[in-house]
């Protein structure tokens, strides 16, 4: 029987909130590609290290890291949309087959928790992996890269969605796979999941998980509870 206040073994005054790339969606693989094959448009040949600099960054900051802080706002803006135009086309019939293992039952666990989304990605890359994916539903509160005037990993992102749910930051649980998400949510005083979809190894998390589907991930939900 599960314990009273409790919902899907999680403390009801507790707040899940997921990084979109590398944690719902195990999107990182096609960035990449879609990266390359959109620089070389423009006569770039995308390294390794340049991909590695991508993870948990916006679009405004990877464009500038790529092609040098000469180009205009406009210009940035035009070919940070272009491209995810390119990465929208090339996943659209695959979503679903993409979201990192466990998560739809996950949610569903959990769907009487509050529960957002915060991420760095446009607005239409959010909508694409919600309804595409079928999980729309399941957030209560949505917030994204065009929203907040710093990306992560500042925490703003993960304030303000705290913020929406009515939830203090300390009984926050954020889900994340890179290096300046973790940063994001430990400056903002959140507990961390770190899912290991995108990089070998996180440091400064509470826990890490290959997915959703992990035990250890379930077990050490189920013994948080609240501050106050």
């Amino acid at each position: 029987m599960m314990a009273a206040g409790l919902s899907g073994g999680l403390d009801r005054c507790l707040a899940l909130i997921f990084d979109m790339d590398g944690v719902v969606i195990d999107s990182n693989p096609a960035h990449r590609d879609v990266w390359a094959a959109f620089n070389r448009r423009y006569g770039l040949e995308t390294t390794e290290a340049m991909q590695q600099r991508m993870y948990g960054k916006r679009n405004d900051e990877i464009v500038r890291d790529f092609f040098g802080d000469l180009l205009s706002s406009e210009e940035v803006a035009r070919r940070g949309a272009a491209k995810e135009r390119l990465y929208r086309e090339t996943i659209a019939g695959r979503v679903e087959r993409m979201l990192v293992p466990g998560l739809k039952a996950f949610l569903q666990e959990h769907n009487s928790a509050a529960m957002a989304l915060a991420t760095n990605a446009e607005p239409e890359n959010v909508a694409l992996v919600l309804d595409r994916g079928g999980i729309r539903k399941y957030f209560r509160v949505i917030v994204d890269g065009h929203q907040v005037r710093k990306p992560k990993p500042d925490p703003e992102i993960y304030r303000l969605a705290a913020q929406r749910l009515g939830v203090a930051e300390a009984n926050c649980i954020v889900f994340e796979d890179s290096t300046s998400g973790v940063q994001a949510a430990r400056t903002a005083g959140m507990r961390i999941v770190g899912l290991l979809t995108t990089e070998d190894n996180l440091l400064d998390v509470n826990i890490c998980a290959d997915n959703f589907l992990s035990g250890d991930l379930h077990a050490w939900l189920a013994a948080q509870r609240c501050v106050s």
